[in-house]
């Protein structure tokens, strides 16, 4: 299966560590690991933490599921029932938590007023100035569009986040960690940015990524030994305390041009199998998780270098991702 990964290597400029692991015929490997370039005294292995960006999303996605299951909250709650009264005073009772979770919400790509505050910080930490308070003032200022389109959204993932944390009493931190990282036993994954790997951007080290307002769509570091078991919990057989959200959140609520949405995850379909996928990325770090429950397989790619004009990161893991589940072998019914 190297040759697989082997593309990954030369898909990325600056970076010195890379780590891939994937799940295919019943068995758990981890292909790539180390540098891919000049040294860094920092070595990488398959418990090294990478900061995950937008793959932070899935984990919200989830946690979401798993408060549906236990009945905390509905999939068609508005979000307001969650935030203090007067919070978001236009935002109407078809801005609803299923919707937060599969782009449908009518929210813009950022909350207002963000990218005023982002601009000083833009190639190392753009969301660092960007804290609880400038969600709170965004919320009264926003006015969202037309539900039902699928519009991609941090700042709808990041008010869902902050609705379930509401609706459970909880910080954000803590909840998904009782509901979601211990229960599938992540103790590498988690919000805390130490110890992880450096980031680099066009071969410059980045400081460690910062997003206070909206951790909920951005904020979770893991290990690609995390992040298989994480991926291999959404396949058959392997959902373990949280086998009700997992079929639930991996169920297509949505159409988008040539995929389907799940909660937060992507599927794309080719003849009798199917892929789940999401990517994300930092200033300092890129990761794409993929995985197809009809083939049993999973593929994760973390490498410690930021997207730049001409990354092919992402869509390489993404074909390699394609390539594992074409070369699966279809489990038998028993």
């Amino acid at each position: 299966m190297r040759d697989l990964v082997e593309p990954l290597r030369d898909a990325v400029r600056g970076a010195t560590g890379i780590a891939v692991a994937l799940h295919h015929a019943g068995q758990d490997s981890i292909l790539v690991t180390g540098t891919t370039g000049r040294h860094d005294p920092q070595p990488v292995g398959g418990t090294t933490r990478f900061e995950l960006g937008s793959v932070t999303k899935t984990f919200t996605g989830l946690l979401l599921a798993q408060m549906i299951a236990r009945g905390d909250v509905g999939p068609a709650d508005p979000v307001d029932r969650y935030l203090p009264p007067g919070a978001a005073p236009r935002l109407g009772r078809e801005v609803t938590l299923e919707r937060l979770a599969t782009h449908t919400a009518g929210l813009p790509r950022l909350p207002p007023g963000l990218l005023l505050r982002a601009v000083p910080r833009w190639r190392t930490n753009p969301y660092r100035d960007f804290g609880p308070a400038g969600l709170d003032e965004a919320l009264r200022r926003t006015r969202p569009g037309t539900p039902g389109r699928v519009r991609y959204s941090n700042f709808g993932v990041a008010l869902l986040g902050q609705a379930l944390a509401n609706a459970a009493g909880q910080p954000l931190e803590d909840l998904l960690a009782e509901r979601v990282l211990r229960p599938l036993d992540l103790p590498g994954t988690g919000f805390a940015a130490s110890p992880q790997v450096t980031g680099y951007l066009r071969g410059r080290a980045r400081p460690p990524w910062q997003i206070p307002g909206m951790p909920a769509a951005g904020a979770l570091r893991s290990s690609a030994l995390d992040m298989l078991r994480y991926l291999t919990a959404h396949l058959p057989g392997g959902t373990g305390p949280l086998a009700t959200a997992v079929a639930d959140v991996i169920r297509p609520r949505e159409r988008a041009g040539d995929h389907e949405v799940c909660l937060v995850w992507n599927l794309r379909r080719r003849s009798e199998h199917e892929l789940l996928f999401h990517s994300g990325a930092t200033r300092g770090c890129t990761a794409f998780a993929g995985f197809s429950p009809s083939a049993a397989t999973a593929l994760v790619a973390l490498v410690n270098a930021g997207p730049v004009v001409g990354s092919t990161f992402v869509q390489r893991a993404y074909e390699a991702a394609w390539k594992l589940v074409d070369r699966a072998t279809v489990p038998q019914p028993r």
